[in-house]
């Protein structure tokens, strides 16, 4: 996944665990040119919104080991990652990122919610359940979604 790859760039490079916001955002548009600053900063929310950064403060902490993430020579991420993923599309790349097959995983979702009447997301949940995908953190959030229709 390009967003977790381009998370855990600025930790790798500067060998820390913990970096403050500005630190974070000089690495990804002065030292690397990937991002303008505001674009970066922009990735630090949504990145935190994802679960992969913990703020405390204005320091900047990843929720996962940076130095596990594999990062192809010449990566740079597109600029998709600035975009904020539905909970079905966060759902859906851990079940590619465990090695379903998207269309496979799509059809089964769509089954699941026709055959339990339930929305798309408790579906994909399900569905991630069934396959032996955790996706704990975003059974909170569609708890949270569905208490709010």
């Amino acid at each position: 996944m390009s967003l977790r790859r381009a998370v855990a760039v600025p930790f790798r490079s500067k060998g820390r665990e913990s970096l403050t916001q500005s630190e974070f955002v000089v690495s990804l548009s002065l030292d690397r040119d990937w991002f303008s600053p505001e674009q970066a900063k922009r990735l630090v929310d949504v990145a935190t919104s994802e679960g992969l950064l913990d703020r405390e403060g204005d320091d900047l902490s990843p929720t996962f080991d940076p130095h596990e993430v594999s990062v192809p020579e010449g990566f740079a991420p597109d600029e998709d990652v600035l975009r904020q993923r539905s909970t079905f599309e966060r759902v859906l790349a851990a079940l590619v990122d465990a090695g379903i097959e998207k269309q496979e995983a799509v059809a089964g979702i769509n089954r699941l919610q026709a055959d339990l009447g339930v929305t798309l997301e408790a579906a994909a949940l399900v569905y991630a359940r069934k396959r032996g995908v955790r996706v704990g953190d975003l059974a909170d959030r569609v708890r949270a979604e569905l208490g709010e229709r």
